[in-house]
């Protein structure tokens, strides 16, 4: 598995993590054993980068009862700033952030995290400030090394021009560029910030969107992606465009020298392996593929932002 420089922390992280929403919100815990040898498959494999969140249902429980004893093989990225598991209080407080933090720690059965992000707060959280010193302190308190921001748009923007944090986490696929367009990515990487793309893969839209496969709804928050993913093709054939759409979602995103860690979420061992497999063999992609994935966009790009 290919590697690159995490920005400025010092960490080498493989250009494919795992995304560890689903296993949250789609198994339950009698699914442990699926959960852990599913992440399992990853680190074996050379994938050292787990992301997950205190609002990703039992997520965090799973990762720690799945490989915590396998804590120094992998950089630990977790999120915080929401209410969950039933927990008391008020999103994007202080306090919530510091609980959130000591929770995570006891559910991943660690005593240090290596990032925290604010989860996709907004401009007016942020410029408060309060979150911003419960993440302060919990570096100087070496219970994370490192903390940074999860989000996109105006905020993702005030969080890289801030020059506070890390990190940032935001949306990009072929689909939604505009992290690109706006020049998100390219500011980040000039910060030294470590670079996590959530959505690499569009919710797998790509391959979906040809005509012959007929599909028209591909869930409540992947539709509007088929309808951009449809238009694009409507421009018409591209020459030397891989036949697994999967493969050439990963290959637009992963050909972005921008975009560090492209994260991708599955509750199955053999996808994911499959996954690992178009990484390491398939890759890169034609780069005239990418550039009239790039050119269409921008000729179609209709007040397309990037999508919360």
């Amino acid at each position: 598995m290919q590697t690159i420089r995490f920005g400025k922390t010092g960490f080498n992280v493989s250009r494919l993590g795992i995304g560890l929403s689903e296993i949250g919100s789609q198994l339950s815990v009698s699914d442990q054993d699926q959960a852990t040898i599913m992440i399992n498959t990853a680190l074996d494999s050379g994938i050292n980068f787990l992301d997950t969140s205190a609002c990703y249902g039992i997520s965090e429980m799973m990762v720690g009862k799945g490989v915590a004893d396998r804590r120094d093989d992998y950089f630990l990225a977790t999120k915080a700033g929401h209410i969950a598991l039933g927990a008391a209080g008020e999103e994007w407080t202080y306090q919530t952030v510091v609980d959130s933090i000591e929770r995570s720690l006891r559910l991943l059965q660690t005593d240090h995290v290596d990032l925290v992000q604010l989860h996709s707060c907004g401009i007016d959280v942020l410029e408060r400030g309060d979150v911003i010193r419960a993440l302060q302190e919990a570096q100087d308190a070496g219970k994370t090394r490192f903390f940074g921001y999860s989000g996109d748009n105006e905020a993702a923007h005030w969080a890289v021009d801030s020059g506070l944090f890390a990190t940032l986490q935001t949306s990009y696929n072929l689909v939604e560029q505009r992290a690109r367009t706006s020049g998100l990515l390219e500011k980040a990487t000039a910060q030294g910030m470590g670079t996590i793309i959530k959505r690499p893969i569009a919710g797998g839209v790509w391959g979906k969107s040809r005509p012959e496969a007929g599909i028209d709804n591909a869930g409540q928050y992947n539709t509007p992606y088929l309808l951009r993913a449809k238009k694009i093709r409507m421009l018409g054939p591209i020459e030397n465009e891989p036949e697994d759409g999967i493969l050439t979602a990963l290959g637009y995103t992963l050909g972005d020298s921008n975009a560090n860690v492209a994260i991708v979420g599955t509750t199955n061992p053999d996808h994911m392996a499959t996954n690992i497999k178009q990484v390491d063999n398939d890759l890169p992609i034609p780069e005239s593929v990418i550039e009239e994935l790039k050119s269409r966009f921008e000729k179609l790009d209709d007040d397309w932002a990037q999508r919360t």
